[in-house]
């Protein structure tokens, strides 16, 4: 049964069969003529789930690989999970409307301190714990709909995984590069482990267990990072690096200025050889030095009766002769070592130094060629492998153990015999006993006899496995290579399949990894070249740092004690708690349980639906921004789809209407027309540069809000009705928020193709009317669209012309500068010879030249004229 409903659209007024409107394809739902809302949206979202989590993506040349870092399994999603993969997969997406194949695995750091002692708590095996919590994790990214390549999932605290993590270890140790030494280390007394400087705060406190950390003195396993400082340092200006911004300085920071180098000598202390290294920025006095002086709070000191400290030789094996060593703390010893190498032939302090030692130095008159024995110091340690590498005093070497179960095991056999040997490569992977959890009462390995009581591999004596497991920095060091071959049963991966690959093209986390992680996953992928394991040296090509979700925190200012917001009230332009009034501090702060300022993505999910929750996350701020957040961006973001859907639904109603008379003019028409068209390219061109380029998707979205109103702007009917051109800038509307709104998306896009009347042809990338959004391409310029070429004279905007997109999609840096040159308002700001220039070409978006003079040379008026019609004319 048909009836007649009138519905008020834009400016007009339609009157329709609403059955007319229920003929169409069977993959929309057809709910148009009803306001949307949760219900319905949760409905979209159930319709189009195994299309959005329809991996089309093939293994081939043109591969575009997207990783964002992969989640520890908590159990729970938290906002900050929300917001990193949310970016992630609308960046995947668009780039594979773009055509290129993506490569977005994800998987889970599986291993570590937290999971083991949440196990604890709940009295569970921690492998069972973190099965669970990974199992409920993917539910809830599944349920975002997340495109995730599932098939090459991986979790590192599987044997097949760590399997490969020892095996690197073995590779690391046979080159040199793992040792065990003893170290001043901090204890936390509560959770039993080591922990890195980073783990403990200001106040010296644990950043898990809060208690105050212990200093000890440990034999701990290490890997020698210090080696690769220098290339570490320098591949920070590889051509590789792309938007990485201030994390170059955070790197460089970290690694500090490569300015004096190593050399490992050796003392014998009792019946053992000890080793320690001797750090110098003048490479010489290894050959000049005449004597050694050490801090009290050296480790080897402190471990010798101090009866013996008065006649102590060690082995320079630079020179092959024997210098004492002095126990002092009257030396400026360089920046974190305790260790000096004293020169007083060459250095007048060292020279003093002596005399106060009363140690007697015999003058010389030879002539030293200092370049020269810098040069022959540097030489001599690489060849006999002690050293000769360049590091920054500060930079210390990876210290990988830790003293609890839930971790990789370190595949090495202690044996009174042989010492430490290397686990076979055949008997890897050394897998952590399987124990119920009364059995785990210790936390370490130590107790486990069964497990830790074994054969040496090389004497067959009686022996005993390292009870320390890695790190977990050292699982997530390598990880991105396994993900390109994530069966592999052979080796940890195939170099054929990282070719054209790697570099990650785009890596995606948050700020806080950017030290450490991004350091020991550089490093490892340096070594892991060495080996000719890698094409690249450099793991990552482009940075995506997200910012942290930031919630609103109340807490009493007298004590700084927090409240839950509801114990809260607003009094005029202050805060006070209902209870006892006193005044509330009201800041934002990362999102915490404890602080009662977290949001749960589940009340979101439920409430809303996943695409508004994307949507939410990824809207109004950029993603290197911190995120408050709050509820105060929902209106818009729920305005936005309210008006996008009835943009569909004024799209069938007037393409059904066959009846609609036509009141425009073709004038009139064709003005219409051509301003959708400009407005059409126009959010084209800077939704893709921001989504391609820049990676601001809060810009690129508000872009596309910008062309949605462009289509909701009180047009004719007439114009819906009939118009090309709206159809076109419809279509690419859909097409560019399909990444952001994948569900929401789909059911558009069904609608729009059910339209009778349709006038689009299959031109210029636009439209396909036979397959889903996903399958569509990404939208580009028309050829005639005059995009933006912009010049900058030393960093400031001179001159913005207006070029068509085919000619300046070819333009080269020397006709973009001979261009500019032309223009007054740049020429005319050329004071001083220009020193440098730099273009960026961003085809189909937008082209910028930067020119850069040398502002203290300055030149007449004349010569700068000069050099611009030199320019020109060459």
């Amino acid at each position: 049964m048909s009836f007649i409903k009138r519905i008020r659209l834009g400016n007009c007024a339609a009157s329709l069969p609403i059955s007319s409107l229920s003929n169409r394809k069977l993959s929309s739902l057809g709910l148009w003529q009803q306001d949307i809302c949760t219900e319905i949206k949760v409905k979209i979202e159930k319709h189009w789930s195994r299309t959005v989590l329809n991996n089309i993506n093939k293994d081939s040349d043109k591969a575009y690989y997207i990783l964002p870092m992969f989640p520890y399994p908590s159990g729970n999603l938290h906002m900050g999970h929300v917001r990193v993969y949310s970016i992630s997969d609308t960046i995947a997406r668009f780039h594979a409307l773009n055509g290129e194949d993506v490569i977005h695995p994800i998987g889970w750091d599986a291993f570590g301190l937290p999971a083991e002692n949440a196990a604890i708590e709940r009295n569970i095996a921690p492998h069972k714990w973190t099965n669970a919590n990974i199992n409920s994790m993917k539910q809830q990214l599944l349920q975002l709909g997340l495109n995730f390549d599932w098939s090459r999932e991986i979790s590192t605290c599987e044997p097949q995984y760590y399997k490969w993590t020892q095996y690197i270890f073995l590779k690391l140790f046979e080159k040199g590069m793992v040792y065990q030494s003893k170290a001043k280390v901090n204890w936390d007394p509560v959770d039993k482990t080591v922990l890195a400087d980073e783990q403990v705060d200001d106040s010296g406190h644990s950043w898990r267990s809060g208690a105050k950390v212990e200093s000890k003195i440990l034999t701990q396993w290490f890997i020698k990072t210090t080696k690769y400082a220098k290339k570490l340092y320098d591949g920070l200006n590889s051509e590789y690096l792309e938007n990485w911004k201030d994390i170059i300085n955070l790197q460089k920071h970290w690694i500090g200025e490569c300015d004096g180098i190593v050399v490992s000598f050796t003392m014998k202390v009792g019946n053992k050889v000890k080793q320690f290294d001797v750090w110098t920025h003048e490479p010489y006095r290894f050959i000049h030095g005449k004597f050694l002086t050490m801090s009290k709070n050296n480790i080897i000191i402190q471990e010798i009766p101090i009866e013996d400290t008065g006649h102590l030789l060690c082995y320079n094996p630079i020179t092959n002769t024997e210098l004492p060593i002095y126990i002092t703390d009257e030396v400026n010893y360089p920046i974190g070592r305790d260790v000096y190498i004293a020169s007083p032939a060459t250095n007048q302090d060292d020279l003093k130094l002596a005399k106060s030692l009363n140690i007697s130095v015999s003058k010389s008159d030879k002539v030293i060629d200092f370049e020269s024995d810098n040069h022959k110091v540097i030489s001599i340690a690489n060849n006999k492998n002690v050293g000769g590498y360049f590091v920054n005093s500060k930079l210390k070497d990876w210290l990988i153990s830790r003293q609890r179960y839930w971790g990789t095991p370190i595949p090495i056999i202690h044996c009174d015999n042989c010492g430490a040997v290397p686990v076979p490569y055949t008997e890897l992977p050394v897998k952590l006993p399987c124990i119920e959890f009364s059995e785990y009462g210790s936390q370490t390995l130590t107790k486990l006899n069964d497990w830790v009581n074994c054969k040496c591999p090389k004497c067959h004596s009686d022996a005993k496995r390292e009870t320390d497991t890695m790190d977990t920095f050292v699982d997530s060091s390598w990880y991105y290579y396994r993900f390109l071959d994530p069966q592999n049963e052979i080796k940890p991966f195939d170099k054929e399949k990282l070719c054209n690959k790697v570099p990650v093209n785009i890596y995606i986390g948050g700020k806080e990894h950017a030290v450490l992680h991004l350091y020991y996953a550089r490093f490892m992928s340096y070594f892991l070249h060495s080996l000719g394991w890698t094409p690249t040296e450099e793991p990552f090509k482009k940075l995506l740092v997200q910012g942290m979700v930031m919630g609103q925190s109340y807490k009493l200012k007298s004590s700084g004690k927090y409240l839950p917001p509801e114990s809260v009230e607003k009094i005029g332009k202050e805060y006070k708690e209902k209870k006892s009034g006193e005044p509330v501090i009201v800041q934002w702060e990362k999102m915490s349980k404890s602080k009662y300022n977290g949001e749960n993505p589940e009340r979101l999910l439920s409430k809303y639906g996943c695409d508004t929750t994307r949507l939410l996350i990824l809207a109004d701020v950029p993603p290197a921004t911190n995120r408050n957040w709050s509820d105060a961006t929902l209106p818009g973001v729920l305005n936005w789809q309210h008006r996008l859907w009835i943009t569909i639904r004024d799209f069938l109603n007037y393409r059904n209407n066959t009846s609609l008379e036509n009141n425009l003019s073709d004038e009139e028409f064709m003005k219409l027309e051509s301003k959708i068209w400009e407005s059409k390219n126009y959010f084209i061109a800077t939704s893709t540069y921001h989504f391609k380029h820049t990676q601001k998707l809060s810009v690129g979205i508000s872009r596309l809000q910008g062309l949605t109103n462009t289509l909701r702007n009180n047009l004719p009917c007439e114009l819906i009705s009939k118009s090309q051109e709206f159809e076109k800038a419809l279509a690419c509307l859909i097409i560019m928020l399909a990444p952001v709104m994948p569900h929401f998306c789909s059911e558009l896009w069904a609608g729009f193709l059910s339209a009778p009347n349709r006038k689009s042809a299959t031109t210029n990338n636009v439209i396909n009317w036979n397959k889903n959004v996903f399958e569509q391409k990404w939208p580009k310029v028309d050829d005639s669209y005059k995009l933006s070429f912009l010049c900058k004279v030393d960093g400031a905007d001179r001159c913005d012309l207006k070029i068509r997109a085919t000619e300046l999609d070819n333009l080269s840096q020397e006709q973009a500068l001979r261009m500019m040159l032309n223009q007054e308002s740049v020429s005319n700001r050329i004071k001083n010879e220009i020193s440098r220039t730099k273009y960026e070409l961003y085809p189909g978006c937008r082209a910028i030249l930067h020119i850069f003079t040398k502002k203290q040379q300055k030149k007449p008026k004349n010569e700068t004229k000069e050099l611009a019609a030199n320019i020109q004319a060459n």
